[in-house]
């Protein structure tokens, strides 16, 4: 990395570059949180947690410490991840524009579709395809609205 002129540290892992990046990271993890929450909420026994490697976590350490524990783990590598792309990704403004909306729109299915979908079916009685589409529908509503600044600076 070094070749390329970028030096990585633990901070690039740990602190977004800027707001509209933490922005980001809040609204993905505001679904995860609700996810989690609605689970810890209305799951009464492991044994009712869709999620086999969720399951056995709250197996193994009960449900509150071992559904907290997994959450944690299994979405480390995304907000390193969008930490670290804050720091090292530099395009030009209108790929860096095409690159976020594609972003925005694999985040609102793949992680607030699901996650929504998740936490909505302990009390939602309703086929899992529409949950999880009202899920991205929030989740592209709430980062048109919250995280896309007016006037987007890539470089800061």
């Amino acid at each position: 990395m070094e070749k390329l002129g970028l030096a990585i540290s633990p901070r690039h892992l740990i602190f977004p570059k800027n707001n509209h990046w933490l922005r980001r990271i809040i609204l993905v993890f505001a679904f995860i949180l609700f996810d989690c929450l609605s689970t810890m909420i209305f799951c009464r026994d492991p044994s009712e947690e869709a999620n086999i490697y969720a399951r056995v976590f709250m197996e193994v350490f009960g449900i509150p410490v071992g559904l907290t524990l997994f959450v944690f783990l299994a979405n480390l590598p995304i907000y390193m991840v969008l930490s670290l792309d804050s720091h090292i990704v530099k395009l030009p403004f209108r790929m860096a524009a095409a690159a976020e909306l594609f972003t925005d729109f694999v985040f609102a299915w793949f992680i607030a579709g699901l996650h929504f979908s998740g936490g909505t079916s302990w009390f939602w009685p309703f086929p899992n395809i529409e949950r999880q589409f009202l899920g991205m529908m929030l989740y592209l509503c709430a980062a048109f609205i919250f995280v896309k600044p007016h006037r987007p600076c890539y470089n800061q």
